[in-house]
Order: structure tokens, then sequence, then C-alpha cells
């Protein structure tokens, strides 16, 4: 393919279709979808090394956990990590601190993220 002859250009920009496809009504849904505040949050990017000891003591720094859990694969002999937990507080405003003082932070050599979970009924 000649590159000065503008062939590049106008293969590109016949196939960046397949890329710039609009989500489907239902997806667009989820995405713009907020989720309400929660006292419980949701933590990915967990190591595998993360127990729920550190992942408590990590967000013990921001109010006062309730629970943390990590989840792990009951299937596999060992418990590994699925990666990701949860966090619960005892009130809203501790909650909102522990999601924007973690949130992209290093948790045992992985950045995480956190947001507010889900309530059971949605997922």
């Amino acid at each position: 393919m000649d590159l000065r002859s503008g062939n590049l250009r106008r293969f590109l920009s016949t196939t960046s279709s397949l890329f710039d496809r609009p989500l489907s009504a239902a997806k667009a849904a989820r995405v713009t979808e907020q989720i309400p505040p929660s006292t419980t949050l949701f933590v990915s990017g967990l190591s595998g090394r993360t127990t729920n000891q550190k992942l408590r003591e990590a967000f013990a720094n921001f109010g006062d956990v309730i629970q943390a859990k990590v989840v792990t694969d009951r299937s596999s002999l060992s418990n590994h990590s699925k990666g990701y937990g949860f966090v619960r507080y005892s009130n809203l405003e501790d909650a909102k601190k522990g999601m924007e003082g973690m949130d992209g932070q290093f948790l045992d050599g992985r950045v995480i993220f956190t947001e507010y979970a889900k309530p059971k009924d949605t997922l």
C-alpha cells in the first residue's frame, strides 16, 4: 500500500466504522447509570497476595471499617483471590472518604480502583 497516495487514509476511513460503532441502548444505559452512594465499596484490581486483613488495614485509614472481604475462588483448593473485594463502612461519609482516598492507589504492588457497590437486587 502506497502511503503517499492517500490509500492508507482511504483504507482507515472505510474501516473506522468497525471501531466506532454506537453502543446498544442497554449498554449505553449501563455505562451512564450512576450507582447511588452506599456504605459498601467495590474494590477491583486486587493482588493475589491481598488478604482480608490487609484490605481492612488499608481502608481503615479513612474511617470505621465494619467488614473487608477479598472474594476468592471457592472451586480452587488454595482459595485464590479473584482480584476484587468489598469494604463496608459504618457510614456514608467514611465510605466516600475511603473511595476517594484509595481509588488509583497501590495495594500489594497493584493499582486498585474503588466505586460504590451496586445493590444486590441490580446484579
